[in-house]
């Protein structure tokens, strides 16, 4: 949890690192492809996404929307806008890989939150004022929003097979971004905003 401004890097994008030191002598070098070709990618990837909903459901369950949105400290994340932005990063990511429209543009999904349905809105870089207007009535909204995220980025990933996680998705890093990184990146995401939204339940004693 933060100070309700989230300037950090988009966790999204891969984090350029220093090349590792030079093998030793006698040091084998692998030559294969980072993942296992016998490892069943989509059962794993499925397994590791899964965990996301429960979490969140958890998290929200018989909140009203007065404790969706209470600030533990002035300008600090509200549970409501910890589990938006996590269903937010991975409805845009998502669709960006598939080349879809957003499920957050569609219908009248965003006025249920007091927002527009602007696609770039996904959380990054809000202000406090931002961040402080993101108010899900119930959190029923929440959870229908992730499950139905939840139920594309499943359709995709049940399609997966090893090879495919070598694909080039993004350029504009070096090295550019697979397919394979992304995906971790977006659970990474997703797993601690939900870890801090429980965290902050429990602290708030809700």
């Amino acid at each position: 949890m933060n100070d309700g401004l989230d300037t950090r890097p988009d966790p999204m994008f891969h984090i350029d690192r220093p090349s590792p030191a030079p093998p030793g002598p006698g040091t084998k070098v692998p030559t294969a492809a980072w993942w296992n070709g016998d490892m069943d990618i989509a059962a794993l990837l499925l397994e590791l996404y899964g965990r996301i909903p429960p979490l969140a459901e958890e998290a929200v369950t018989g909140l009203d929307r007065e404790q969706l949105t209470l600030q533990p400290a002035p300008g600090a994340n509200t549970i409501g806008w910890l589990v938006w932005h996590l269903s937010r990063v991975q409805d845009h990511h998502v669709a960006e890989l598939l080349g879809v429209d957003q499920i957050w543009t569609g219908g009248d999904r965003a006025a249920g939150f007091g927002l527009e349905p602007d696609p770039s809105n996904t959380g990054y870089g809000h202000t406090v004022d931002q961040m402080a207007a993101v108010h899900p009535q119930r959190p029923e909204l929440l959870l229908d929003y992730l499950r139905v995220v939840d139920e594309r980025t499943t359709a995709m990933l049940a399609e997966l097979v090893p090879a495919d996680l070598d694909r080039i998705v993004d350029r504009r890093w070096d090295p550019p971004v697979t397919l394979g990184v992304r995906l971790v990146s977006i659970a990474d995401d997703c797993l601690q905003h939900v870890g801090q939204a429980l965290y902050l339940r429990g602290l708030l004693g809700l």
